[in-house]
């Protein structure tokens, strides 16, 4: 007899058990693909054994099935503490879809470009209310690349043990199941494109918020530096009295086996001609600390907002840089810049993040 997804078998010597698919994201996922009906495709990307049960990993896409349209992806629930990276992700998600039904003009924006979401990668560390997935691997240490310099002890990565945070991972071993269906899935539908986007949804780090690039594995500039310049200061021009920071991951603090400089410097690899540029948001859950010292004794205070109201001012605001991404990547080809344009950009970006080092 086959079982629904999400099932244990039912055995007469216990009740039938409901997995944790209970999960408020995973539950809100589900009437979000229905309500999206064909528009939004589902994939299934892989499933997690969690506490007896499978949790499925799914991708969304609305828009454009030509492969030469630009894309975005947005990514969230990488680290199962920093829900709010998920719950951004699924609330964008959900606007759109709301908005399938009367908006001519997002039907318009979707004829022209691809939107894929992976909203929450990595579910049994969220059930657990663990950072790492359930083999207790940092998903975001977890490709296989070692940084060119030293990194901080444990925060840059480690290989000592599972009971320690920050862990990458056995040397040699294949990479989690997550990481690797994420891999596969920006290599499969945004890295064949001319032009794509990432935006990967965090919290943790410090009192700002910070829209990280690579390398993470390395101090030196990448070769989009003009693309990102072009791109930060259009941020600054549409995005009226936002708050972020945006540099290059090494000017805080290297680190191994990033996932975005594994997919970014493969695409560069492969595909020079090609424009791809991953960002990391890092929302400054320090701030929300500060404002409710009492959340820092709460293991998900310290990575969420915890106070409702907090928590929608916090999906508001963050909701205006997921549609700019979008917007821009629709638009490239105005302002991606181009020969002695690009050059300047480069320079301008050399002296702001890298302090005059050259490539």
């Amino acid at each position: 007899m086959a079982h629904a997804p999400g099932m244990l078998p039912h055995r007469p010597d216990r009740p039938r058990r409901l997995a944790p698919p209970e999960l408020p994201e995973l539950l809100e996922l589900q009437t979000l693909a229905q309500l999206g009906g064909p528009m939004l495709r589902q994939r299934l990307l892989c499933e997690i054994d969690v506490d007896g049960a499978r949790l499925p990993v799914h991708a969304y896409q609305l828009g454009s099935a030509d492969p030469q349209a630009p894309a975005v992806a947005y990514v969230g629930g990488v680290h199962g503490l920093e829900r709010i990276g998920a719950e951004v992700v699924i609330a964008y998600l959900r606007s759109l879809v709301m908005r399938l039904r009367w908006d001519e003009t997002l039907h318009r924006q979707l004829e022209a470009m691809c939107l894929v979401f992976v909203p929450l990668l990595n579910p049994g560390g969220l059930w657990r209310g663990t950072r790492a997935n359930p083999n207790g691997v940092d998903l975001m240490r977890n490709a296989p690349q070692d940084a060119e310099e030293p990194v901080p002890w444990l925060v840059g990565g480690q290989r000592l043990s599972a009971a320690l945070p920050w862990y990458r991972g056995a040397r040699g071993a294949a990479m989690e199941s997550e990481s690797s269906a994420l891999c596969e899935l920006i290599r499969t539908e945004l890295l064949g494109r001319p032009f794509s986007l990432a935006l990967d949804c965090h919290s943790g780090f410090g009192m700002n918020d910070r829209l990280w690039f690579p390398c993470a594995c390395s101090a030196q500039p990448i070769e989009h530096l003009a693309e990102l310049q072009s791109l930060s200061e259009m941020l600054d021009q549409a995005l009226l009295h936002h708050r972020y920071i945006m540099e290059p991951q090494s000017r805080q603090y290297l680190a191994h086996g990033d996932l975005w400089d594994h997919l970014y410097l493969g695409a560069r690899s492969a595909s020079p001609s090609q424009v791809f540029l991953p960002l990391t948001l890092e929302m400054g859950s320090w701030l929300w600390i500060k404002k409710n010292p009492r959340q820092m004794f709460s293991r998900h205070g310290i990575f969420n907002p915890l106070i409702q109201h907090r928590q929608q001012r916090v999906l508001r605001r963050h909701l205006s840089l997921l549609d700019f991404v979008g917007r821009a990547a629709g638009s490239h080809a105005r302002w991606l810049p181009q020969g002695d344009e690009r050059e300047q950009h480069r320079h301008r970006a050399l002296a702001r993040w890298y302090r005059g080092r050259r490539a």
